[in-house]
């Protein structure tokens, strides 16, 4: 199940809808970095090729394999 939530990246909001274990790795590694989760998103969003959704998921699993 997909949930919703709003942040503000780059000083306007949006919404990104990610599976509850998505945002709960996300908020792991925002305070492993000692970052916001909105601080983080907008790092993401940077860098980002694809949808946001998308990017946050491929930076959670890159970040996964390499913290392996």
């Amino acid at each position: 199940m997909l949930i919703k939530k709003s942040v503000t990246i780059h000083k306007h909001r949006t919404s990104i809808a990610l599976e509850q274990e998505f945002w709960d790795v996300l908020k792991d590694i925002s305070i492993e970095k000692n970052y916001s989760v909105e601080k983080l998103i907008s790092n993401i969003d940077i860098n980002r090729n694809a949808s946001l959704a998308s990017s946050i998921r491929v930076f959670i699993l890159k970040h996964i394999i390499n913290s392996s």
